[in-house]
């Protein structure tokens, strides 16, 4: 009979990380885009291992996919950016005055990605329009 050896605090505390491959997979993004995000600035990968491979944790993959869901929106690298930043001010208890402030910027986020959608939601019914007059030319 064999026992495994007790956990450790710091081993639970270590989070499960993954290779850009697995998080380009999981977040249905190339690994062009991850590397691209990278080199601008908005994202940063919470480690590298010995030979230089990034790795990501599950925060990692949070922050890509809020990335991921803006991107379609069409906000620009900068307003993901300053979103990011906010989001990570909201979350951090010692933020301070920051706070409010954050807030601020991502409740006008939050109403100019409501009037996005808005917009795709009439283009998307245009579209659907136009499937539906030319499948009935084709009839």
């Amino acid at each position: 009979m064999t026992s495994e050896p007790p956990s450790t605090p710091a081993a639970e505390a270590t989070p499960a990380v993954m290779q850009i491959g697995e998080v380009a997979t999981r977040t249905e993004l190339s690994l062009r885009s991850l590397r691209h995000w990278e080199e601008v600035g908005l994202l940063r990968p919470s480690g590298r291992t010995d030979g230089g491979f990034r790795l990501y944790t599950e925060a990692d993959v949070e922050r890509i996919m809020v990335i991921r869901r803006m991107k379609p929106l069409g906000f620009t690298l900068d307003q993901m950016s300053a979103a990011m930043r906010d989001i990570e001010v909201m979350r951090d208890r010692d933020a301070g005055d920051r706070y409010g402030e954050a807030r601020e910027r991502l409740t006008a986020i939050l109403a100019d990605a409501a009037e996005r959608r808005e917009k795709l939601e009439s283009q998307l019914a245009m579209a659907d329009e136009f499937i539906s007059q030319l499948g009935r030319e084709l009839t």
